[in-house]
């Protein structure tokens, strides 16, 4: 059943399909006559160029949008890369030869991207007057808090601050930031 406007009725009724092909062929359900309307136009997907980076690698992958999908930085999205699916994070787009914050899918010729699903976290760990860069691997869903005490690169460390991608430092106790929004890690040994 589709609803449709009726030539005979002059109104929006129910109308049930009858065929199919380049037009569909309807009968209208409160007269009776049968008519032909032009086939909905489904938009089409479109594959859309994404650089996926992985720290400090990168790969062309693609994503799929409907066209008039809005897609902003920040946003988290599924990208393909091969046969593999990557959730990732949009850090810029790219339309035409400029930079937007958000745009149209249609609109769109890269999307620039990193990967989310596992992140390297970063910190700098005191010991003293010296600072040791601590490097570990993290699920980008893990939460890190300020005063929490954790095992970093294999050592014992008690975090003091946190700062973030977007800029913002976190030193109150108990203020806690998911592992992918993390710029660095600042600490002490334990």
């Amino acid at each position: 059943m589709i609803t449709t406007r009726c030539p005979v009725c002059r109104e929006e009724l129910a109308h049930r399909r009858l065929k199919e092909d380049t037009e569909v062929l309807v009968q209208c359900t409160g007269c009776g006559y049968t008519h032909r309307v032009p086939k909905a136009v489904q938009p089409g997907l479109l594959a859309i160029r994404t650089i996926v980076s992985r720290e400090a690698e990168s790969e062309v992958c693609s994503v799929e949008m409907l066209p008039d999908d809005i897609c902003a930085m920040g946003d988290l999205i599924v990208a393909e890369c091969g046969d593999e699916a990557v959730a990732v994070e949009i850090t810029g787009i790219e339309s035409g030869d400029r930079r937007v914050e958000r745009a149209r899918a249609s609109e769109v010729t890269t999307l620039w991207t990193r990967a989310i699903e596992q992140v390297i976290v970063k910190a700098s760990v005191h010991a003293g007057r010296l600072t040791v860069p601590l490097y570990q691997v993290a699920e980008g869903e893990r939460e890190f808090a300020v005063g929490e005490t954790c095992t970093f690169g294999g050592r014992r460390i008690r975090i003091s601050g946190i700062k973030l991608r977007e800029g913002q430092m976190m030193r109150k106790e108990g203020w806690k930031a998911m592992a992918r929004k993390i710029k660095r890690i600042y600490g002490y040994f334990l």
